[in-house]
């Protein structure tokens, strides 16, 4: 297991973070939920950056205080809140990476922000906020770590510039024994993306699942009050009251094609699921 939180809790005034993850070798896992429902607190209780009330975090087996600097090598992160200095160029980044990481590869580096249209000599501050995000997954990318943790890579990228970076996040994954960490407001990029998802709503992981079991299985029902008062509820997860009647969640989208193909269905997607989740009522 390359990373895994266990019951960790942290409060701050009247939020608290309450949950466990795991991610696995040779996955790219996503976190999802809405504003501040606790994703970027998430990460950096993963980094060691906070102190927890309760709970642990490993990270390749160990804890996070544990780590030999070889290991902390291993690991690239972009945090949403966090950057360069914008009085340095994109040269100046490589000679302070090649410095802090062994492994760090200039000249893909380089070339990677040449492929992505990114100005070497120009200073950060003169870059727009999706050339600085480009730039802080690029270098995050170009040591060679097993462990990446993404919170809003894609953020401020227009279509073009976020299709050509998850392409990237692809090809880094090849080698078949790294693991990424990423939370995105775009759900269609997970869904491409990510093996698993993880949706975090007032600190609670709300739903842990596949996401070819999440797109598959999942989906909407749309039934009137008297079909909904004669439903057989044991795979509804959530329930929404609308116009027309009630708007269902079920994880089991299969069995109510067989046994009600008369009810409205549609299948499910990551922003429908979300939605339901947070909004919608336990049955």
């Amino acid at each position: 297991m390359l990373l895994e939180m266990d019951n960790i809790q942290k409060t701050y005034g009247d939020f608290t973070l309450n949950c466990s993850l795991k991610l696995q070798s040779g996955y790219i896992t996503g976190l999802i939920g809405t504003n501040g429902a606790g994703k970027t607190t998430l990460f950096k209780s993963a980094l060691g950056l906070l102190t927890l009330d309760r709970g642990e975090v490993k990270i390749f087996d160990k804890p996070f205080s544990q780590l030999s600097l070889k290991e902390r090598q291993d690991m690239g992160v972009v945090l949403a809140d966090s950057g360069f200095s914008g009085y340095l160029t994109i040269q100046d980044i490589a000679r302070i990476m090649k410095n802090m990481y062994q492994l760090f590869d200039q000249d893909r580096f380089f070339k990677k922000c040449r492929e992505s249209g990114l100005p070497l000599n120009k200073r950060g501050k003169d870059l727009s906020a999706g050339m600085k995000a480009r730039v802080k997954v690029l270098a995050a990318m170009s040591h060679e770590a097993r462990l990446l943790i993404l919170d809003e890579p894609t953020a401020g990228l227009d279509v073009l510039a976020r299709e050509e970076l998850l392409d990237s996040i692809r090809e880094y994954m090849e080698p078949g024994d790294r693991s990424i960490l990423i939370s995105s407001h775009i759900s269609t990029d997970l869904e491409q993306l990510c093996d698993d998802l993880y949706l975090i709503d007032h600190g609670n992981i709300v739903l842990h699942e596949e996401t070819d079991v999440l797109l598959g299985s999942y989906g909407l029902l749309k039934v009137t009050e008297e079909q909904e008062q004669k439903l057989d509820k044991r795979y509804i997860l959530r329930r929404k009251k609308e116009a027309y009647g009630y708007r269902l969640l079920t994880d089991k989208i299969g069995f109510y094609r067989e046994s009600q193909p008369e009810i409205v269905m549609e299948k499910g997607s990551v922003d429908e699921v979300i939605t339901m989740m947070i909004r919608g009522e336990r049955l």
